[in-house]
């Protein structure tokens, strides 16, 4: 396993863990954040069954004993999402954070839970994002979730750090990058588009979405944008480049 655990922002009170490699075989590799702040964490698209056991060690090791695991952010509802939610919510006291669109979808991953004594229904553990997106308390910071809609998923959102500045930026920026380099930021733009560029096409529904999106993240200060599959964009420039390629992709309807 070429598992990388890098460390993007610490200011002694905030700090975001960027994993990488840690699904092995036939699974589709994912990167997976983790944003603390004063003992509060908050996991982004934690993944599926391949993902729990490796990542929740990492956790582990990382999430001081005074700390404690607050949210699960699920960016939309695909298998490499959130189908280990089950097992989150049997060994954690998290609560799910997602579009409302998705929140009657996820209780077919799993009728019933234990936590403690007590058995309680999902939807007590299940924050619901309107559309327009949200502020989502973590520590004595927030999470903005972005509105990604038709981004690959009709209800979708990113999830922004305004203390670190990282965008985390679910299927957006997403590449096929070889085995064990997805902790390796984007290099040469040119040649990371080869990677990106047929998913791009395939799964993002139109320019219209695309431009939409861009205009938005323009207007945030974005120092690092973190994909869910790929490599990073670090620095400006990076998410610069991204965004110039990204707002004038044809893709999916255009396409038809």
């Amino acid at each position: 396993m070429n598992q990388k655990v890098n460390k993007l922002y610490d200011d002694g009170n905030h700090s975001v863990l960027f994993f990488t490699g840690l699904v092995e075989g036939e699974g589709i590799p994912s990167n997976q954040l983790i944003i603390v702040d004063h003992g509060e964490g908050a996991l982004f698209d934690p993944g599926g069954e391949l993902t729990f056991t490796p990542l929740s060690i990492e956790i582990s090791k990382h999430l001081g004993r005074d700390s404690s695991l607050k949210y699960v952010f699920a960016s939309h509802q695909d298998p490499d999402i959130i189908t280990s939610l089950p097992r989150w919510l049997l060994h954690s006291d998290c609560r799910v954070v997602t579009s409302r669109l998705w929140v009657r979808f996820l209780p077919h991953l799993i009728s019933n839970f234990v936590s403690g004594n007590m058995k309680k229904s999902l939807t007590d553990r299940l924050i619901e994002l309107p559309d327009k997106g949200a502020k989502i308390p973590l520590g004595d910071s927030n999470i903005v979730a972005v509105p990604a809609h038709f981004l690959h998923s009709v209800g979708n959102f990113h999830f922004y750090d305004p203390i670190s500045k990282i965008l985390f930026s679910g299927d957006v920026g997403a590449a096929a990058t070889e085995a064990g380099q997805d902790h390796i930021p984007v290099g040469d733009m040119r040649e990371h588009v080869r990677l990106m560029e047929g998913f791009h096409k395939r799964y993002m529904v139109s320019n219209k979405a695309c431009r939409v999106w861009v205009d938005r993240v323009r207007r945030m200060d974005v120092e690092a944008m973190i994909p869910q599959h790929g490599r990073p964009f670090m620095g400006k420039e990076k998410v610069n480049e991204f965004l110039n390629w990204f707002e004038n992709l044809e893709c999916g309807v255009d396409l038809m």
